[in-house]
């Protein structure tokens, strides 16, 4: 709370604000040039101030943490994400009849969106289980029926199409077109995981046991391009660090998560670019270490090793992983701790995970100045203490609410979400103008959601929190 004489100050020179606006500045800056200029800020007579410790707790933040398969509700608890893949016989039982009715359902798409939850989406040609079976639609085996039928151990069966078949390609860019009419008209699916090639997408195959080789770039490239023009608001994300990712700007997704030998050459990829053997192909993959900074990185955890082997004695190296690959989510597969198999009896871990997952805006201190030509303005000291950015320039409000919490007041401001990279300290100097309305007892800041118009985004300052909006200063 403000003393009172102070607040008497503040209202008289400082809270008078109906239009707000950040510096020309701020709206052109790089990643490295973020900070917005503090010579007003150093010139002027602070009227308030306030600090704020950060919070330890881990936070439930939109676009961030863990990806639970849509159809397991228990698992989706308060995570704000949920995964959805879907198989190609699924929705087009008939060539161009597309049905995506029972996935809705299945998936529970109209609740999530109810709730405010986002989608990853992955679609899969091949997903390999312990039965025999095709997850191409039979019409389409009928005109292709050059792939491979494969059974290499009592889990992992299935059909592998042949990825070059030209009919193949032409109903796959078919279909792509159809998942992003119906799915890419809206945020709601914010990350999708290009799949379409290889085992459950993930662009390798089993090709020891006699299943062709993955296709070369050329080909590859014919089914990258549909998801651009299907899906052009979402974040498309890759297996590897593929020359195609690189020249789209594409994120990248690590499905083996947790695995130290896995892991430790996904990031050399990463690093140092490098061949497919999957194409028997040199120089198929673009070193990409700074991508994590401008498109996300996504995957799940491993199934080779156990939870207990990861959060055990493991964990201060399943954390580093995480950590070196900036990695924003994971899921299908994650420690949802409904039982002893899925990490149970590790609470605080599976915490720490989600705190070092994905972003985490922290405002360290908020105050208030005057200068000597009786303007005011707002000064926000801010940190990312996360792993990686929010990708999208989800819109800053400031709010003046009443003591109820009823919003009186939504004024924007120009901070781009996606330029406070983790490690730095930003200072945004905001000038102010106008009248206070008539009611408000506090100043909030608050980022949106454009899917639901409202402050989503919980702030990691140790101040009360207003349905996701942070109370910088009590105005009574």
């Amino acid at each position: 709370m403000l003393k009172a004489g102070l607040l008497k100050t503040v209202r008289l020179f400082a809270l008078l604000t109906a239009v707000l606006f950040l510096y020309s500045s701020c709206q052109s800056q790089t990643p490295e040039q973020t900070t917005v200029s503090e010579t007003a800020v150093s010139s002027g007579s602070v009227l308030a101030e306030q600090s704020f410790s950060e919070s330890d707790d881990a936070l439930y933040n939109p676009l961030m943490g863990f990806a639970a398969e849509a159809d397991y509700t228990d698992a989706v608890g308060d995570n704000t994400l949920v995964y959805i893949d879907i198989l190609w016989r699924e929705i087009e039982p008939e060539e161009g009849v597309y049905d995506f009715s029972q996935v809705d359902e299945d998936n529970q798409i109209a609740r999530w969106k109810s709730e405010g939850k986002h989608a990853v989406l992955r679609f899969i040609c091949d997903k390999p289980s312990d039965e025999e079976h095709m997850d191409i639609p039979d019409w389409l085996y009928v005109q292709t029926g050059d792939g491979t039928h494969y059974a290499y151990d009592d889990t992992h069966k299935g059909y592998s199409p042949d990825y070059a078949n030209e009919t193949l390609i032409a109903a796959h860019a078919e279909v792509i077109a159809a998942l992003g009419e119906h799915y890419g008209a809206d945020s709601f699916v914010s990350y999708v995981e290009l799949g379409s090639l290889g085992h459950w997408g993930e662009w390798h195959v089993n090709y020891e046991s006699g299943i062709v080789h993955m296709p070369k770039e050329e080909v590859r490239e014919q089914y990258v391009t549909p998801y651009l023009t299907a899906f052009p608001d979402a974040k498309i994300l890759m297996r590897r660090p593929f020359n195609t990712a690189a020249e789209h700007g594409f994120g990248l997704y690590d499905d083996s998560a947790g695995n130290p030998e896995a892991t430790e050459d996904w990031l050399q990829w990463i690093v140092e670019g490098g061949d497919y053997a999957q194409a028997e192909e040199e120089n198929a993959l673009t070193a990409m270490p700074e991508q994590w900074q401008i498109a996300p990185i996504g995957g799940e955890f491993n199934s080779s090793l156990t939870y207990d082997e990861m959060f055990g004695d493991g964990f201060t190296q399943t954390l580093s992983l995480l950590q070196r690959s900036h990695t924003t989510f994971l899921g299908p597969k994650f420690p949802h701790a409904l039982d002893e198999e899925n990490g149970k009896g590790y609470e605080a871990e599976i915490a720490q995970v989600l705190k070092t997952m994905g972003y985490r805006q922290y405002i360290k201190q908020a105050s208030m100045s005057e200068y000597a030509d009786g303007s005011t303005a707002l000064t926000l000291l801010w940190e990312n203490t996360g792993a990686a950015p929010m990708y999208w320039d989800w819109t800053v409000c400031l709010y003046y609410v009443d003591a109820e919490g009823a919003v009186l007041s939504r004024i924007p401001t120009s901070i781009r979400t996606t330029m406070i990279l983790p490690g730095e300290e930003y200072t945004y100097t905001i000038p102010l103008s106008g009248s206070t309305p008539a009611g408000a007892a506090r100043l909030c800041i608050g980022i949106e959601d454009p899917m639901t118009n409202s402050p989503a985004v919980t702030f990691a300052s140790e101040t009360e929190h207003i349905d996701h909006m942070a109370v910088l200063f009590d105005l009574a």
